[in-house]
């Protein structure tokens, strides 16, 4: 039916649009932080592995300009209100009401080898020792920088749009959940995926300025072993695709902009080979994991889902680049096919809307209502991307899975009341976070509704992660509404994504929650939570008219809580080198034997902790090649091939390493190199100095 859509668009006139795009670095601090995703607190960084961007795309109307919207791809792991918040004042600095709340949407890759601390909430920043203001920092600086650039770069010209089947490009992790939906729901869906979208749908913006596309993978590509900050599989699209547009621009520095955006994530992998158990010495080691419940031998722990690339490393890098390639496969086919054009206004609509005790009304005539905020026994099981720990287990409405745990629960949080039990049922609560305010409020009550309207493409912008068939319900709801209301006709094309804005965690159907996978045990405003977002998202449909009459009704902004916000991760206290040695200095050299590719050149420096300057749109590294007696720089620590690791030595003494590897790719021109550290180091007293270290030259052969 997309597609017929699509062939049916062509027969449209384009539209003229004002159009910017902008490319900007937001990575953290890459050492001695928790990382955003899996919630573990071994998962503490340690290097960098590629750079997180942000990415931003800006749409105007070419005869009302002030008719514009802006959209945030970030490689973050998801949208927040105190971030939003902070980007929004940088703006209106600059910009005065041009991009605003209304108008301006942060979105996410939803990746989970990111730097963590920034989200305004208490509870994702647990094991981030709480808030991390370097990391919240580099985000509002980087997005903002985005914007400049888009808005610098802003001209006129045309959009379309297109779509495409993505094969091997992500799995369902919880299908048993997805089968308690109806049958003949299901059934409408067998070739479009079944229980996963397949289909990427991608808004061009000209053949050299770049794209924005959407399609369903989880990022977690890159296990929960991992400690190298990255981007994850969406990340490492847009690297793969902006290079292959400008093969001699440094990462970041591309004129194109390849967006890879997110959308109705929630019980999506791509971990594709499915989950199996990691149990030496059981009889059930290699074996499918237990469907419902996604246990080895009744425990979580050792469930883990495999990538496509899961047998050439430990850490999941190769299936990141497969599942990172098949999407970059998916967006050149739909950009060198026959796209539609994009036609007619621009518009958007943002309201905020209380979640917590929210009440309306049913199809049927009859009333619902949502819940404050809870997390059920099955959201600590984790999922098979990320399994949990204390013997929790996914798909169990029981709360006697762990006696400990539904003992001192009530120490976390507050013992939910008789009418919260009720209201969340049949979850199991565990963790009550909607009465839980100290020191600051848990999880988020009030969460951001927005929607953006481009010709007959209409984004519906996620406050948290809609499964697969939620998805596709208030997707096909909003669309009924638009052609209802006369604001769109048949070519209506609508795509959620998120999560953006407000992280507000799971958004299943009424069904998959009485499984109580993760997805529905995280889905935290109870068992009408979708249908909650739908009567919402639906009302707001006639605000997206040419001419909208008034304004829509909001509930009240959510309360600031970054100026309240604790943080337990202790500063950089000083740095030192060893007796006769300097910053820089060699500690390992390189080989001076002739490398070729596919071997990976290493040396090691004395370091300092790279928190003390986080080089934003800059590296801590470089590869440099001898041309012509000059040193080139034709690799930095956004790419792939090269790993930038830093190693305490000694906490007394404040001596640490850096490690500096690249591994050689094929086709790389035969020559002589040379590798580059660039470090800050800050003395016990006085202020923070630059320094740089360099390997010994060796050659690379043809």
């Amino acid at each position: 039916m997309v597609r017929l859509l699509a062939s049916l668009l062509v027969l449209c006139p384009s539209t003229q649009y004002l159009l910017g795009l902008g490319i900007a670095d937001i990575t953290g601090p890459v050492v001695e932080t928790n990382m955003m995703g899996y919630a573990s607190l071994g998962q503490t960084d340690t290097g960098l592995h590629m750079r997180q961007r942000a990415r931003a795309f800006i749409i105007g109307e070419t005869d009302n300009t002030a008719n514009r919207v802006v959209f945030i791809n970030a490689d973050i792991a998801m949208g927040d209100t105190g971030i939003r918040r902070a980007i929004l004042a940088e703006l209106a600095a600059k910009y005065g009401t041009l991009y605003t709340a209304q108008n301006f949407a942060l979105s996410s890759t939803h990746q989970h080898s990111g730097v963590g601390g920034y989200l305004e909430n208490l509870l994702p920043q647990i094991t981030s020792l709480g808030w991390v203001e370097q990391t919240f920092d580099a985000i509002v600086q980087g997005v903002v920088l985005a914007v400049d650039r888009a808005h610098a770069s802003l001209k006129t010209g045309t959009l379309a749009i297109g779509n495409t089947t993505v094969v091997g490009g992500n799995r369902n992790r919880s299908p048993t959940a997805y089968l308690a939906n109806p049958a003949d729901e299901r059934a409408m869906y067998v070739n479009q995926g079944g229980d996963q979208d397949n289909t990427m749908s991608l808004l061009s913006f000209g053949a050299d300025r770049g794209f924005l596309s959407f399609f369903a993978v989880h990022g977690t590509s890159l296990y929960e072993n991992n400690t190298l900050v990255s981007s994850d599989n969406k990340g490492m699209a847009a690297y793969i695709y902006e290079s292959m547009m400008e093969p001699n621009a440094m990462p970041g520095n591309q004129t194109f902009v390849a967006g890879f955006g997110q959308a109705n994530v929630g019980d999506t992998s791509p971990n594709t080979l499915g989950a199996f158990c990691e149990s030496p010495g059981q009889s059930f080691d290699g074996m499918p994991c237990q469907a419902d419940s996604s246990t080895c031998g009744g425990t979580v722990e050792q469930c883990h889902g495999r990538g496509p690339g899961f047998t050439l490393d430990a850490f999941g890098f190769h299936s990141n680049e497969m599942i990172a390639q098949t999407q970059v496969n998916a967006a050149k086919t739909i950009m060198n096919g026959e796209l539609a054009p994009v036609t007619g206004s621009v518009r958007s609509v943002h309201v905020y809307l209380d979640m917590a005790n929210h009440t309306f009304p049913l199809a049927n005539g009859t009333t619902a209502q949502t819940c404050p905020a809870a997390m059920g026994f099955s959201f600590a099981g984790g999922t098979t991307d990320g399994p949990g720990s204390f013997d929790f287990v996914q798909g169990d409405n029981s709360t006697q899975q762990n006696p400990f745990w539904d003992l001192v629960k009530s120490f976390i949080t507050p013992i939910p009341s008789a009418v919260q039990v009720a209201c969340q049922a049949p979850k199991p609560i565990l963790l009550n976070t909607g009465y839980a305010s100290q020191p600051y409020a848990w999880s988020p009550s009030t969460v951001d509704i927005q929607m953006l309207k481009v010709g007959n493409l209409v984004m519906l912008i996620i406050p948290g992660e809609l499964t697969t068939m939620a998805g596709r319900r208030l997707r096909n709801a909003v669309r009924a509404q638009l052609i209802a209301e006369g604001i769109l006709d048949n070519s209506a094309y609508v795509i959620v994504s998120g999560p953006a804005n407000t992280y507000a965690h799971y958004i299943t159907t009424r069904e998959e929650y009485a499984v109580q996978r993760y997805e529905g045990a995280s889905t935290i405003f109870g068992q009408f939570t979708l249908e909650a977002y739908m009567d919402k998202y639906t009302s707001l449909v006639p605000f997206l008219a040419d001419t909208p009459k008034g304004t829509p009704a909001s509930d009240a902004a959510p309360p600031e809580l970054t100026s309240s916000a604790i943080s337990l991760q202790t500063g950089v206290v000083f740095d030192a080198a060893p007796i006769g040695k300097k910053f820089g200095a060699i500690v390992t050299d390189v080989l001076t034997t002739t490398y070729t590719a596919g071997q990976t050149v290493f040396a090691v420096f004395v370091g300092a902790n790279p928190r003390n300057n986080l080089r934003l749109e800059g590296t801590f590294l470089s590869v440099e090649q001898l041309v012509n007696g000059a040193w080139i720089a034709v690799r930095s620590d956004s790419q792939p091939s090269t790993i930038y690791q830093w190693t305490r030595v000694s906490t007394i003494l404040g001596t640490s390493n850096v490690n500096i590897s690249w591994t050689i790719e094929s086709g790389t021109p035969a020559g002589t190199y040379r590798l580059q550290y660039f470090g800050d180091s800050k003395p016990l007293i006085g202020s923070i100095s630059a320094f740089t270290g360099t390997s010994s030259s060796f050659t690379v052969s043809g």
